[in-house]
């Protein structure tokens, strides 16, 4: 992957990592209830669910593309308008609402791993997502699988991190969230958009 590229992906993964949604939601009550460091197993439950499916999207990818070139030129401009559309999704989504529960006993290590891989691998929308995603960047002039790697990695460290400071503040972001959590998902709707909008026209 040409450095240009990974700088575009890499600013586009912390868009993708800074977004609301299920694991990040899950972050922040874990983060609320059982702490920063047990919650990483919940961290890395997902992030382990997420380069799977990374995994099955691009692999996925890649034998369609082996079949026509010309797929990924449809692709990106699918890809792109599906982005579009979930950016206007996003900007019209309600802020997050967290409730932790009270008195609940300290889960087990591997109970929570499994909530976070769960957590990433049960909503087909981020397959979908993926399949979106993921085009926009594959050069097919150079190794799919060495791609997939700097992907993956970058994704995931990336996923890692914006979680673990979510379990780090837990208990000071959950307010913000819940007052001030529409701007801030119109302001991720709006990255989404412009992502969408911009990508396919790249070479």
């Amino acid at each position: 992957m040409a450095l240009e590229t990974w700088l575009i992906y890499f600013i586009a993964t912390i868009g993708l990592s800074l977004t609301p949604g299920p694991n990040s939601l899950l972050a922040l009550t874990h983060g609320a209830l059982h702490g920063a460091k047990r919650t990483l197993f919940t961290i890395v439950g997902g992030v382990t669910g997420f380069s799977l499916l990374i995994a099955l999207a691009m692999f996925g990818l890649g034998a369609l593309l082996e079949a026509s070139s010309a797929a990924l030129t449809v692709l990106k401009w699918v890809g792109g308008a599906y982005l579009v559309w979930l950016g206007i999704q996003l900007w019209r989504s309600p802020p997050l609402r967290l409730n932790p529960l009270t008195g609940a006993a300290m889960p087990p290590a591997s109970s929570l791993f499994r909530q976070g891989f769960l957590s990433a691998i049960a909503n087909p929308k981020v397959l979908l997502f993926y399949g979106a995603f993921l085009p926009q960047f594959i050069d097919l002039q150079r190794s799919l699988a060495a791609q997939f790697v700097v992907m993956a990695a970058t994704f995931a460290a990336t996923e890692f991190l914006v979680e673990y400071l979510l379990a780090r503040l837990a208990f000071r972001v959950r307010p913000w969230l819940e007052r001030g959590g529409k701007g801030f998902n119109r302001g991720c709707g709006t990255l989404f958009a412009l992502i969408g909008a911009a990508l396919p026209m790249t070479r």
